[in-house]
């Protein structure tokens, strides 16, 4: 679907989420390298994205590894 501007496409968006139930963000944007404008920007699910579980970060891994190799 094409939109005449930015701001008619993303209304259009959080207005149909909001009708069928879910919650709206704002993902990421593409900028063409020509003059910087947004080109592309993605409105996705509030949950897209996301891990069900949260990602332990690389000091837990090194304790982890540590504590399993008996060091």
């Amino acid at each position: 679907m094409k939109f005449e501007t930015l701001h008619q496409g993303i209304s259009f968006y959080e207005n149909y989420a909001r009708v069928s139930g879910f919650d709206t963000r704002l993902y990421s944007i593409k900028k063409r390298k020509s003059d910087g404008k947004i080109s592309l920007k993605y409105c996705v699910c509030n949950k897209e994205g996301f891990r069900e579980t949260p990602r332990t970060s690389i000091k837990q891994q090194k304790e982890k590894t540590n504590d399993q190799n008996g060091v």
